[in-house]
């Protein structure tokens, strides 16, 4: 048997392992002081004890290394739960679920999820990385409003855009963050964030 499959499964293993050790890195960085400040791919490279074209080979540019953060936290704070929310049969459990899987999600990473939104504010590629996920969470919610409005008249057509903008602020990480505040885990006020997203959009009609 040629050793050629084995060699590439070998090389694979050991690209998906150095690829791992980069975004561990990035993390890891994103949780202290130094690293938060001063983030750069060199910095990471550092972190990760790798040359820096080794980042860029494995994801591209920062926006890429940055897209693969964001994926990594996603899987670890369950985000595939998302397609069962959208697959409620009654769109005010499906908004539930949605909201829940999201208070999960933003509470898996606290920290490096505030950082990231922080820097968010400062550096356009951060900026660009979150507006995109941003983007989706406001899709979800569009499709979860015009569900219930269909369902039970609630919001009124005229007012799917102010549910929207409504819902969308509620369910967002920022929401989260400072209602739990210093006390609270983010997945122990999902029900208050559930209970104001239903309230909200009640008043809607």
């Amino acid at each position: 048997m040629s050793p050629r499959p084995y060699r590439l499964g070998q090389r694979q293993a050991n690209t998906e392992q150095t690829r791992s050790r980069i975004i561990n890195a990035t993390r890891e960085l994103l949780m202290t002081s130094h690293g938060f400040t001063q983030f750069s791919i060199d910095l990471v490279a550092r972190q990760a004890d790798v040359a820096r074209m080794t980042v860029y080979h494995q994801f591209g540019s920062k926006i890429g290394l940055l897209e693969a953060l964001c994926d990594s936290l996603a899987a670890s704070g369950g985000m595939e739960q998302l397609a069962s929310a959208f697959q409620q049969p009654e769109s005010r459990d499906a908004l539930s679920a949605y909201i829940t899987t999201f208070g999960h999600f933003w509470d898996a990473d606290r920290l490096v999820t505030r950082r990231l939104r922080a820097l968010a504010a400062l550096d356009p590629e951060f900026e660009q990385v979150l507006h995109s996920r941003d983007e989706r969470r406001r899709k979800g919610v569009r499709t979860l409003i015009e569900r219930m409005a269909a369902q039970h008249g609630c919001p009124a057509p005229e007012k799917i855009e102010d549910a929207v903008a409504i819902l969308f602020t509620l369910i967002s990480f920022e929401s989260f963050d400072s209602i739990a505040g210093n006390t609270r885990s983010l997945e122990e006020i999902t029900p208050l964030i559930c209970q104001l997203s239903q309230t909200a959009i009640e008043h809607l009609r």
